[in-house]
């Protein structure tokens, strides 16, 4: 069934530049598959591999946080956006705010819990842990996320780390869901660009931000596609789906131009081997987040109904843009 519904910098993806993620449910068993496909391929893909009630769980308690503060309608679960917000009212530190949502320990119980563990253990071939540092993601209409590596942010001190992207609730392609370029794991001329100056970017996250979005190339996406002659892979996720890929990963999330203001939900969590040191930054009950503001530096902790605003820094892990339909 093709993805004829997939919009890009408000531009809607030709057919032939637009493809679905290969599912591997089925080699889930089969530790050392997955872990040749994220060498091969740079991800891999799972459905319904968390519990769908405990995901639509998570859901209704962090949309229900955001209906407290006049961002979503009710009923919680359904995600739909007002378009206005008493957040900056009710809450003096939204970052404080934030962190409390995205420590909610119904959403925790997913993200962190024994079959996530369980499934990444399983990607890995060994142990694995995840950061504290949670990364949740609601996304309103009008919003996209251009692509990037995450490479140079989340490998200062672990030699393996994966990003798990989950689908907290069915997220349509229309809803901005994630996507991938594929192949984009084997662009060596932008990898070993952004590698060249490792242990200045690992310490200076303004540094880290300009090696992810290195490429001017990439500002105009479809372009991009066509003259890397590849396609973008995105999916029409279900709640419990989740993908596992690699910081050599070029993505991004399509527009959000659902036509019932329907947000998006996913957060994503990056995993290490459970041998490796642990940055500091993203564990433990200080955590400090890549620019040292904790969940403060995150797009989400500002309004949800609210255009995007650069930090005071100028510079954001994941810079998330706004268009206009």
């Amino acid at each position: 069934m093709p993805l004829n519904d997939c919009v890009v910098q408000n531009q809607l993806v030709p057919v032939e530049l637009v493809s679905r993620l290969r599912d591997s449910t089925d080699d889930l068993g089969n530790g050392v598959k997955l872990s040749r496909q994220i060498d091969d391929e740079g991800y891999v893909f799972l459905r319904g591999v968390l519990d769908q009630d405990a995901v639509l769980a998570a859901r209704d308690e962090v949309f229900g946080r955001l209906m407290e503060v006049g961002e979503i309608k009710p009923p919680p679960i359904d995600g739909i956006v007002t378009g206005q917000s008493q957040r900056r009212e009710m809450f003096n530190d939204l970052g404080v705010f934030w962190r409390s949502v995205s420590e909610g320990p119904v959403l925790r119980r997913v993200t962190h819990g024994a079959r996530a563990r369980k499934t990444v253990d399983a990607v890995f071939g060994e142990p694995a842990r995840p950061q504290d540092y949670l990364w949740l993601r609601p996304g309103a209409v009008g919003c996209s996320t251009g692509l990037h590596y995450d490479y140079p942010f989340f490998a200062y001190k672990a030699n393996r780390v994966c990003i798990v992207w989950m689908a907290l609730g069915d997220i349509h392609v229309c809803e901005g869901p994630l996507m991938i370029v594929e192949g984009s794991n084997k662009f060596t001329d932008l990898i070993d660009s952004m590698r060249s100056d490792d242990d200045k970017v690992k310490l200076s996250p303004k540094d880290a931000q300009q090696a992810a979005y290195q490429s001017k190339s990439t500002d105009d996406v479809l372009t991009f596609v066509r003259a890397r002659n590849t396609r973008l892979l995105t999916e029409d996720f279900q709640a419990g789906d989740l993908v596992v890929f690699s910081l050599f990963v070029l993505h991004g999330a399509c527009d959000n131009h659902s036509p019932i203001s329907r947000a998006r939900l996913s957060c994503d969590v990056r995993w290490q081997r459970a041998s490796d040191s642990i940055d500091e930054r993203y564990f433990g009950s200080n955590l400090t987040g890549a620019l040292g503001n904790s969940y403060a530096d995150m797009r989400s902790a500002q309004p949800l109904a609210e255009p995007w605003k650069r930090s005071p820094t100028g510079v954001q892990p994941h810079q998330l843009t706004r268009h206009n339909h």
